[in-house]
């Protein structure tokens, strides 16, 4: 093994052939070196999922300056450039599969990207408690915010240290096994936290229907809106997109970039691209400032708390 697959860093994590390889990446062929992925990204389907998320990029801005969805807006907008900007990479190992700076581009993008997404979906739940009511809630909404972007933070924490940890570590050292096992954590508090989410949101929304003469009156108009209905089922499908994927990822990594489901191109498409696409594309179309309208602002809720009306109801001004 020479020097130069030495410092690869996750790049070690593929499996490569057994010959000698170039300490200059760029005079690698095929007879020679094993691309970065341990395959050729196929190009349509890549370019298909970056043109998907630079599309929905500026029309989330317009949206989110349109209707002042600021926490929305970073959300979404912070995981759609990323998802771009991963997807562009493997668009450049299409032509040039042996560059290794294209490799962890996607590499550390595409596992981070999610993470954004989930944020602008847990801040949707608080507003969400707010137009039914926080009685109905075991959490204030205050408390949903803090409590999921504090799990995306420390699983982003996980996974970059992970990264850098297996990047500096020899193939099969303590340092790179230490490194893979810290990512496969970091990606695993995220399917903890979209799971303890789900059963949150189930909990909230079987109190909320067992107790309907109860709710807030203030959002009663709201709640009879068609689009209303159909934010409710985008945050559903959002969620549950993104827990497939973030299974997937797990599991991919657990078993390893050499296993047979990390060389399947089409797994990958599926269950990381697809169904971040899905999720993106619902979270767009049915924009909570589109469905929230004017009680967007009445919806909020403050981090440091605020009066509650005796249903259980905040109304606060946007802050």
């Amino acid at each position: 093994m020479t020097f130069a697959s030495a410092a690869m860093g996750l790049a070690h994590l593929v499996a490569r052939q057994e010959q000698e390889e170039p300490l200059d990446r760029s005079l690698c062929t095929f007879q020679t070196c094993t691309p970065e992925l341990g395959y050729v990204p196929n190009l349509g389907g890549n370019a298909f999922f970056l043109a998907v998320f630079a599309a929905l990029l500026p029309i989330n801005l317009f949206l989110g300056i349109r209707h002042r969805t600021w926490g929305f807006l970073v959300g979404m907008t912070g995981g759609l450039v990323l998802e771009a900007v991963g997807y562009g990479a493997r668009i450049r190992l299409n032509s040039k599969p042996f560059d290794y700076d294209s490799f962890i581009a996607q590499i550390v993008t595409l596992t981070i990207g999610p993470a954004f997404l989930s944020a602008a979906i847990y801040l949707s739940l608080s507003r969400i408690v707010v137009v039914y009511g926080e009685g109905f809630s075991r959490l204030r909404p205050r408390t949903y915010s803090i409590l999921f972007i504090s799990f995306d933070f420390l699983a982003l924490v996980l996974q970059a240290a992970g990264g850098a940890m297996a990047a500096t570590g020899d193939p099969g050292s303590s340092t790179q096994d230490t490194g893979v096992n810290t990512m496969i954590a970091g990606l695993a508090m995220q399917v903890f936290s979209l799971l303890l989410f789900m059963g949150l949101c189930l909990d909230f929304a079987w109190s909320a229907r067992k107790n309907r003469s109860q709710w807030d009156p203030t959002h009663a108009a709201l709640r009879a809106r068609g689009i209303w209905k159909a934010f409710l089922l985008v945050i559903v499908i959002a969620t549950f997109t993104i827990f497939i994927r973030s299974v997937y990822r797990v599991v991919e990594l657990s078993a390893g970039f050499s296993s047979e489901l990390a060389r399947d191109e089409p797994s990958f498409m599926i269950l990381e691209g697809g169904m971040l696409v899905i999720a993106c594309v619902a979270l767009t179309a049915v924009h909570p400032g589109i469905a929230f309208k004017e009680h967007y602002g009445t919806a909020n809720f403050r981090l440091r708390g605020g009066p509650k009306h005796k249903n259980g109801g905040v109304t606060t001004p946007e802050s």
